[in-house]
């Protein structure tokens, strides 16, 4: 069977829906804040992904002042950082992250999530925890923004044409793309034609890397 290959340095990935499914979570916090704010929860939810939640909540309620919309995002916060029920790793996610460790790529994780909610569901999932956990705290433009790549590709100390994006929702592939970035979609909600990229897999078990004949080079094969 024929392969595709990218050269890269480092990796940046995405949280959930790329390495993990916390789906169910997703949908019980945000449907209760829907109907706490008599919002259409279908509305919501085609809202929210790959975005930050507080950039979120301004667009699902531009008529509120940011008082009310900070005090709904602590609301927010605490519950999703609480419940994790059902979060997992997705197929090949934890054998892959630990194949980049034991090869010593660089990696971290760039997720639009909050520092509470991102890393209690790092531990959910039992992923490897990484060097470089970049959220919402970190940054002042959210995805599909480029700004949030970009600081991984420098706190790595990478340029950010030698990384792969892992992404799966389209504001991610559009942050990944807008970065200048290689990017790979996990293809977990979205298909290659909806994404707009050349580069997928429907999920990190159909990935696998090696080494270069460049020091410092890696070889991603799909």
């Amino acid at each position: 069977m024929m392969t595709t290959s990218l050269r890269f340095k480092a990796g940046l990935f995405d949280l959930d829906g790329t390495l993990i499914d916390s789906m169910g979570a997703v949908k019980r916090s945000w449907t209760l804040l829907a109907k706490r704010n008599d919002l259409d929860a279908d509305h919501v939810m085609s809202v929210i992904h790959g975005r930050p939640a507080r950039e979120s909540l301004s667009l699902l309620m531009p008529d509120k002042d940011d008082a009310y919309l900070d005090s709904e995002m602590a609301w927010l916060e605490d519950l999703e950082s609480r419940d994790t029920e059902g979060t997992v790793a997705l197929d090949g996610s934890v054998a892959f992250l630990e194949q980049l460790n034991a090869l010593g790529v660089p990696w971290g994780i760039v997720t639009s999530g909050t520092y509470p909610v991102a890393s209690a569901r790092i531990r959910a999932a039992g992923i490897p925890m990484p060097e470089l956990l970049i959220t919402a705290e970190k940054i002042t433009r959210g995805k599909p923004d480029p700004e949030p790549y970009l600081l991984g590709a420098s706190s790595l100390g990478i340029a950010i044409e030698d990384c792969i994006v892992f992404e799966d929702a389209p504001a991610g592939i559009q942050s990944g793309v807008a970065s200048k970035a290689q990017v790979l979609a996990i293809l977990s909600h979205y298909g290659l034609e909806e994404l707009g990229v050349n580069h997928g897999v429907d999920c990190l078990a159909k990935a696998d890397v090696s080494t270069s004949d460049i020091e410092g080079e890696f070889v991603l094969h799909y």
